[in-house]
């Protein structure tokens, strides 16, 4: 199951967005009602939330956690962690309930995607983090990740990793570079190209594609982005719309180039080094996955810690080394470049796990789909997407 899940047709994704826009009542809540007794003190526990294949594991026992092992070692604190969240929309329409009803939802720390930490925040669901007992993140936050749209300043959120929505394509079947998104329009790879079919991964590149500063867009550009793809779903140039099968797709042949993730195409090179990975010189979206603390979560101070444990240069890199996305935390780089193992120090020099500079340059983080412009563009997406 992708990390970055699909936005359904008029699914989870258009409930949420009804409830965030029309001004319910029950759905907002105030700062000064998301904070219960913190009892980290005496209770020397935390619940952690996330995806599954998130977290690195010892490769003789799968049960071993050795970066989070680490942290319970030192500090003392057990923490019960968990692979439950699958979907954002699943996981919203699963804690959602307790959230509203200003109720503890039992965990104290969860990962979900930045588009929808976007909701949370703009809800009133998770707590303002205490900075000052997090040094680590303070001082190693990519500057990239520090102030995305929806949280400036990242009070409330903070990137477990990061990833590129960019292009890969098979540098030796197609015979030439793809460097542009438009070059995904040519003539030869019609009926040979995907799309991603989620609205919220897919638009951004797209918009890149056609000069657009995704830090800014408009509901204007949005709309000449899908003419654009309209004409290319009804002359069959773009294949089908796809969630992570785009692997499959590329590996077998059927398809030539596609909107793909970074931290996947790592993976597929390792089986077939003619597969590359493109930032388009127009750019690419930068995104992330983040952690946050719900409303009423009862070991708040632990949270944190454990936050600042996974921003240790160290700790960042044993992480980066394991899940192969893009690290939060660049001083990992040197960390890894310095490691006996051949293996690990060639990881500093993957771009795709920590952006050179002239990649890094053509990075940056869309400012989000506000509620209410997702019920009409998820519509009009859906439609194109075939969802």
């Amino acid at each position: 199951m992708s990390r970055r899940s699909l936005l359904r047709a008029l699914g989870g994704g258009a409930a949420v967005s009804t409830l965030a826009g029309c001004g319910v009542p029950a759905a907002y809540i105030a700062p000064d009602e998301r904070s219960a007794a913190d009892r980290s003190a005496r209770d020397k526990k935390l619940t952690f939330a996330n995806w599954p294949l998130y977290i690195d594991t010892d490769d003789e026992n799968k049960t071993k956690r050795p970066s989070l092992d680490a942290f319970e070692k030192r500090t003392g604190i057990d923490v019960r962690y968990t692979e439950e969240i699958n979907d954002n929309d699943e996981f919203f329409g699963k804690i959602s309930p307790s959230l509203m009803n200003h109720q503890d939802t039992g965990r104290d720390l969860i990962v979900i995607s930045d588009w929808m930490c976007a909701r949370f925040v703009r809800l009133g669901w998770v707590q303002e983090m205490d900075r000052a007992a997090q040094p680590n993140v303070t001082k190693y936050l990519d500057p990239l990740l520090r102030s995305p749209h929806f949280d400036p300043g990242r009070k409330y959120t903070v990137p477990w990793q990061s990833g590129i929505t960019g292009i890969a394509y098979n540098k030796r079947k197609v015979g030439r570079e793809i460097k542009q998104v438009s070059d995904l329009w040519a003539d030869d790879l019609k009926g040979r190209i995907t799309l991603l079919s989620g609205l919220d991964e897919a638009f951004a590149l797209l918009l890149q594609g056609d000069g657009v500063d995704i830090t800014k867009w408009k509901a204007d550009d949005f709309h000449r982005m899908c003419d654009r793809v309209e004409k290319m779903v009804n002359s069959h140039h773009i294949r089908r719309f796809t969630g992570n099968d785009y692997i499959k797709d590329l590996s077998s042949g059927d398809v030539l180039a596609c909107q793909a993730y970074s931290g996947d195409v790592i993976q597929l090179q390792a089986d077939d080094p003619d597969i590359e990975f493109v930032v388009p010189e127009e750019g690419a979206e930068l995104w992330a996955e983040s952690l946050m603390i719900p409303n009423l979560a009862g070991h708040k101070r632990n949270a944190e810690r454990l936050i600042d444990h996974y921003y240790e240069p160290e700790v960042a890199a044993e992480l980066a080394a394991w899940v192969n996305y893009v690290c939060p935390v660049p001083a990992a780089r040197d960390v890894l470049a310095s490691a006996k193992d051949k293996e690990l120090a060639a990881l500093a020099e993957d771009p795709l796990i920590f952006p050179d500079d002239a990649m890094r340059e053509r990075l940056a983080i869309a400012r989000d789909i506000t509620p209410k412009e997702r019920t009409e563009f998820a519509k009009r997406w859906n439609v194109l997407a075939g969802l």
